[in-house]
């Protein structure tokens, strides 16, 4: 499968004229670089976009977003502002047995009571909960002394038909280790947990490579 990683840099003078204010605005601007593919059936029944994408936030310069996707985006939004980068995924990038990682996730479970979501909170709790689910649905492990859970948050907005939606996000850091490749390969190619549409579950990998002389 063909995979394009992506660098959207917006400037101030961008940022203020795509109205981008909130979770909603930016996936806006997100979603417009790219074709959409999906019929509305496909969307009915929640099939996913192919489309990640994780907001790092910005400075007096500006503002960048890091973007994950299965086809090309355009170069500019709304072909006047910002300035997207673009390169295609090596075949082997995948191929590594560890990794650096950094993702946002939306940390959830289902309560066996009453079937509802429920958000999972506290540093701990997360960085359970995270190791947990790495090994049983991710196609990988990680080693809790050296996760790091920060930047646990909660966002609010109206979507695109003015419902609100809350979403919890923890920012999460550490090392992995590949346990099933073909399920590494989902995870990353279409992300991991929920709110993906709006900024949690890409993984930002770097391969870690074993020293020959170590």
């Amino acid at each position: 499968m063909t995979m394009i990683a992506s660098v959207l840099h917006l400037d101030r003078r961008s940022a203020k004229a795509l109205r981008i204010t909130d979770a909603y605005s930016l996936h806006r601007v997100v979603y417009s670089l790219y074709e959409d593919v999906r019929d509305e059936q496909q969307k009915m029944a929640s099939t996913g976009s192919g489309i990640l994408y994780a907001d790092q936030g910005g400075d007096i310069r500006g503002r960048k977003v890091l973007m994950l996707a299965n086809r090309e985006p355009k170069v500019t939004v709304d072909g006047d502002h910002g300035e997207v980068q673009s390169r295609l995924i090596p075949e082997n990038f995948l191929e590594h047995d560890q990794y650096r990682f950094k993702v946002v996730v939306n940390p959830t479970r289902r309560d066996s009571a009453s079937r509802k979501l429920v958000a999972v909170r506290g540093r701990q709790e997360v960085a359970h909960w995270f190791t947990e689910r790495a090994t049983a649905s991710w196609g990988f492990e990680v080693d809790p002394r050296h996760l790091q859970v920060e930047g646990i948050g909660v966002l609010r907005f109206k979507d695109k038909e003015q419902r609100q939606v809350t979403i919890g996000q923890a920012h999460v850091q550490g090392l992995l280790r590949i346990t099933d490749r073909e399920q590494f390969f989902t995870s990353f190619t279409q992300g991991i947990g929920r709110a993906r549409a709006y900024g949690c579950g890409l993984l930002q990998i770097v391969p870690v490579i074993e020293n020959p002389f170590g």
